[in-house]
Formats: C-alpha cells, structure tokens, sequence
C-alpha cells in the first residue's frame, strides 16, 4: 500500500486513498459467506466470520497489493430453511449482488477481483457470475474460492468421521482457531457421523463420487451437524486456516505476475 493508505479494508478508506489503491493494491478481495444455522454450537455468520479472517489474513501476507472490498454476508442458503434464524438469498439475487460489486469495481479501475466464500452453497452461483462476466467484462479476472476445500489434506489428516462437513469438525475447529469467543463449547454436539444413520435419500447425497444431490439438510442432521465437532480443537483450526491462508496468497502472488 501507499504510504498515505491507512487500512486494507477498501470501506476503511477515504474516496482519495481508494483511487490510490487502485493502483497500488489491484487485487480486491470479497469475503463472502452465509446467514445459516451451524447446528447448537457455532453461530450463524460462522462461514462469513471465517472468510473475513482469511481475507485479513492474505492481504497480510500480500503486504500491499490487495485490498478487502465490501462483504457479502447472506448466501445461497434455502438447503438450511428449517433451522431458526437461516436468512437465504436466492441464486439470482446473489448473483446479481457479486456482479454489482464487479461492475463498480471495475468502473473505478480494478481488474482482478478475488472472492473467498465460507459457504459451499454459494459455489454454483460464483461459477456463473464468473462465466458471465467474461461477456460482459472481458478485461476484468474474476476469481473465487472456498475455504475448507482448498486443504481437504488437511481434514483428512484430522481423523474426522464418516460423514462430516457442515458444523463438524473442520468447520469447528476453523472457528476454535478465529473466534474461539463464538463458540460455544459446552453446547458443541454431534450429527450425523456415519452412512448407516442416513435413509435413502441422505445417502445418496453424500455418496463419495456421486452426481450432486441437493436436499434439505434436515433430511440429513437432525440437529444440522455434519460429523462430531466436540473433536475439533484450535490447533487443528490453526493448520486449516494457515494452510488455506498460504494456498490463496500463493495464487494471488502468482495471479499478479500473469
């Protein structure tokens, strides 16, 4: 950064400093994330919580060349509708949302926009607005990524259950590490831990290698956990998060040179 800019949070900045960062800082980083139940232990913003910290993180490591733009803190969530406080976006609107930043984004002269979403249920919609933009905007590189499935060698080594994910003990463990004053440890509990627990249709969805399945997550978790996230501990979310951390920067600083 310029030594007149004072923050990497692009909303921290003044309209001068911004037009300086668009020059200094070209890459925009957007946390994204979900307003969803993550069973009785974690709460709702987890996956929004969980991206900022990433995107922090990375423009820490960048030392200059990135800045955090707006976030985007409801997602694509109507799979977790039956559990209290969920607040979903429809595919549509959150498309349109993303695209909207990049349109503005780009208007001020950005050309790389980097999205870090915690929620795996934005994925579809990212993809499209990534496909979408290479008409609309040709000049502007528009990425994004996910967070736990970019060190999926890490969960493994984690000994994690069966059947785990959402609320289990990546996810956990992640949240132990950033914002362990969210979590609620006494209440943490497990879900679903094994196929077996699963009926017909749960099974088919979360079958290793299938086609994607989308179903309501009450017909998988009764309390909308994923794994045992009582197994989950700090250092684990340590070697997550620092793994995710060191892939992203890796990808920028390369992104940068392209």
């Amino acid at each position: 950064m310029s030594p007149g800019v004072r923050s990497r949070r692009l909303g921290e900045l003044t309209t001068a400093e911004a037009a300086d960062a668009v020059v200094t800082s070209p890459v925009v980083i957007v946390p994204a994330g979900a307003f969803e139940q993550h069973g009785p232990g974690l709460p709702l913003a987890t996956d929004l919580v969980r991206a900022e910290h990433v995107a922090e993180r990375v423009a820490d490591v960048l030392a200059g060349p990135a800045v955090i733009g707006p976030p985007v803190p409801v997602g694509v969530s109507p799979h977790h509708m039956a559990f209290a406080g969920t607040v979903t976006l429809t595919t549509t609107t959150f498309a349109a949302v993303l695209r909207e930043y990049a349109d503005s984004l780009h208007r001020h002269g950005w050309r790389k926009i980097l999205v870090i979403t915690g929620h795996g249920g934005n994925g579809a919609a990212l993809s499209t607005v990534a496909q979408d933009l290479l008409t609309t905007r040709p000049d502007l590189q528009f990425a994004w990524t996910p967070l736990t499935a970019l060190a999926a060698d890490v969960v493994a080594g984690m000994g994690v259950s069966e059947v785990h994910g959402h609320s289990g003990e990546a996810e956990t463990a992640q949240m132990l590490a950033v914002a362990p004053h969210l979590v609620h440890r006494e209440r943490l509990a497990a879900g679903t831990t094994r196929l077996a627990e699963l009926d017909a249709l749960g099974a088919v969805n979360r079958r290793p290698g299938a086609p994607t399945l989308t179903v309501r997550y009450d017909r998988l978790s009764a309390n909308g956990v994923l794994g045992d996230p009582r197994r989950a501990t700090p250092a684990d979310g340590t070697a997550l998060v620092d793994a995710i951390v060191a892939r992203i920067a890796d990808f920028v600083t390369e992104w940068l040179k392209a």
